[in-house]
Parts: C-alpha cells; sequence; structure tokens
C-alpha cells in the first residue's frame, strides 16, 4: 500500500452513496453539514453555482469536480439569488429522491422550466477514530475544473461512474462503490499534485512533494512493522539522520518515529476491528514482539486496551 491508498483504507468506513440528480431552472438545494464526512459533487450537464456561508460563490461548469472534505454544508443554485429548499443529507440520495434522473431526458423532474442541470452528488463516511492528518490538511473546498486536457483518469472515472448510474446492469452495484473510492483518489492526487512547490512550504501535500520525506513515508507505509530506526528511515530517504529529522519535523510538524508509531496504532485499531487476527498477530504486524508493549501503546493512543477497544468497536 501506498501513502494515499493507505489512508483512505483507514479513514473511510461503510459504503459511499452517490446519485445523479437532474434540476431544472429556477432551483436550489441546501445541503446540510454532516460531521464525519466527506461530500462531493460533479457537474455532468449544464452550469450552476456553489454557494458557502462563507467565501463568495463558485461558478461550476460541465466536468467540474467539487469535494468537500470536511462535512461543511453549501448549496447548489442555478443562481446565486434563487432560494433553497429545506436542507437535505449530502451523504443520503434518497433525500433526492424526486429529482434522480435515470436518464439524461428526465431532467425536466425537477421543478421549473429552463435550462437543466444534472449533477452527480454523495458522500463518504469518515471514522473519526482514525482521521489521518492529510484530511486535516485539506482545504474546506476543493475545486477541480474541467480544463480540457487536465486530470484525464479522474474525467475517465467520472464518466465510467455517471453511465453505471444512467444505465445500471449486472453488477453496478459492486461497480459504483469502487468507482467511488477510485473517484476520492483521483480527487486527492490530483490536489497534492497541483501545489505549488515552495522552498517554505509545510504540511502534507509539500511531504508527499518532498521525494526524501515521500520515499520514507512510503517506506514506513509499506511494512509499519519493521524495526524502522531513524537512520534506516534517512537511508530509505537518501539523507543523513540530521538533515532527514529535520526535513521530516519540518514539513510534518512531527518527528519521523512519533508519526510511526501513530501509524502502527492507527493501523492496529483497524485490524482489531476488520479481522479476527489474535492480539499477538496484530502486536506483530505492527511491530511489536511484546503483547504487553503493544497494549501500552495502544492505550496511549487510543484510551482503551486492545482487547477492550475490539469489543466495543464490534
Amino acid at each position: 500500500m501506498d501513502v494515499l491508498s493507505d489512508v483512505i483504507a483507514v479513514m473511510r468506513t461503510g459504503q459511499p452513496r452517490s446519485a445523479r440528480v437532474a434540476w431544472r431552472a429556477p432551483w436550489a438545494q441546501e445541503f446540510a453539514p454532516v460531521p464525519g464526512s466527506a461530500g462531493f459533487q460533479v457537474i455532468l450537464q449544464g452550469s450552476c453555482w456553489l454557494i458557502r456561508p462563507q467565501g463568495e460563490p463558485v461558478a461550476l461548469a460541465p466536468g467540474d469536480v467539487v469535494l468537500r472534505p470536511h462535512g461543511h454544508g453549501h448549496t447548489l443554485a442555478d443562481d446565486p439569488r434563487t432560494p433553497p429548499a429545506p436542507a437535505c443529507d449530502p451523504a443520503d440520495p434518497r433525500a433526492l429522491q424526486p429529482y434522480v434522473a435515470d436518464t439524461a431526458d428526465t431532467a425536466d423532474t425537477a421543478d421549473g422550466a429552463g435550462p437543466a442541470t444534472v449533477t452527480l452528488c454523495g458522500g463518504y463516511q469518515l471514522d473519526g477514530t482514525r482521521v489521518h492528518p492529510l484530511l486535516r490538511d485539506l482545504p474546506e473546498l476543493i475545486h477541480l475544473p474541467a480544463h480540457l486536457g487536465r486530470h484525464p483518469e479522474l474525467r475517465a472515472t467520472v464518466d465510467l461512474l455517471a453511465g453505471e448510474l444512467e444505465r445500471p446492469r449486472l453488477g453496478t452495484a459492486a461497480i459504483v462503490p469502487a468507482l467511488l473510492d477510485t473517484l476520492l483518489l483521483h480527487v486527492l492526487r490530483a490536489w497534492i499534485e497541483r501545489q505549488p512547490l515552495r522552498a517554505a512550504a509545510a504540511g502534507w501535500a509539500a511531504a508527499l512533494n518532498d521525494p526524501a520525506v515521500a520515499a520514507a513515508l512510503q517506506a514506513m507505509h509499506r511494512d509499519p512493522g519493521h524495526p524502522w530506526t531513524v537512520a534506516t528511515l534517512a537511508a530509505e530517504a537518501g539523507l543523513s539522520r540530521t538533515p532527514f529529522a529535520r526535513r521530516f519535523t519540518q514539513l510534518l510538524g512531527q518527528p519521523p518515529l512519533t508519526y510511526l508509531t501513530w501509524w502502527r496504532m492507527t493501523t492496529a485499531a483497524r485490524l482489531l476491528q476488520e479481522s479476527g487476527a489474535p492480539l499477538s498477530a496484530v502486536a506483530a504486524r505492527v511491530g511489536y514482539s511484546s503483547e504487553f508493549a503493544f497494549a501500552a501503546a495502544f492505550k496511549r493512543q487510543h484510551g482503551a486496551a486492545p482487547g477492550r477497544y475490539r469489543r466495543n468497536r464490534a
């Protein structure tokens, strides 16, 4: 697993949900804030505005992708002046059932007689106890405009997802969640890759764009149970020990072994919740030969011993 794949695997829980929704002007729909979730909107046809409690309205065009990674509320509208319908849960497409479109021709199921807008909306549930710091670094709005030739993999994923929702067939129930996870990965990848490289930059985007620090992070995620030291991680990074530790701490705000311990305990929490592996196997998987030492480290981070944590999360 690489860092970004691990982040998604650890923090997402349950099945992501989505719906293909159609509106005819005049229209406006408020989407309520949903703590512990990330919501997205993809504009498939027409145009609209995204309106936030703070900030200027954002014009959205066909092919634009929007991610709200912190579950904040917003409104979509044909015009910023259109009064919105009552708030609904963006992670629950059933709330939009009157507007769910089976084909582009059903866009007039929404009220109004003006130009049609078709969107792909949905959300991901996140485990609040395993939120990766990469997520905290994300802005409250990620907007990826559909510039010609940019993010071709993201465009292809959107087309596949829209096609499955427009024409459900055998296997759609399995394909759609996989495509939704792929969509999230492509959005995050595109955001990370487009962050400007500055000498004084810090944070997860800067760390993943830094070849030395990224190599050390990949090594930790590839094999969290390895007996890593600052020296062996520095070797993975191609730096000597002191410059590596300084660079890692500068970018991520914590020393490399502090992050490694956090990641090991986060990985252990997922294994305890999602597998029936014995505690000794979980401990070994994250680098502990002693169950006692593992239990002590786990309790410091999660506030409960591993066995109790597993029972409470069952």
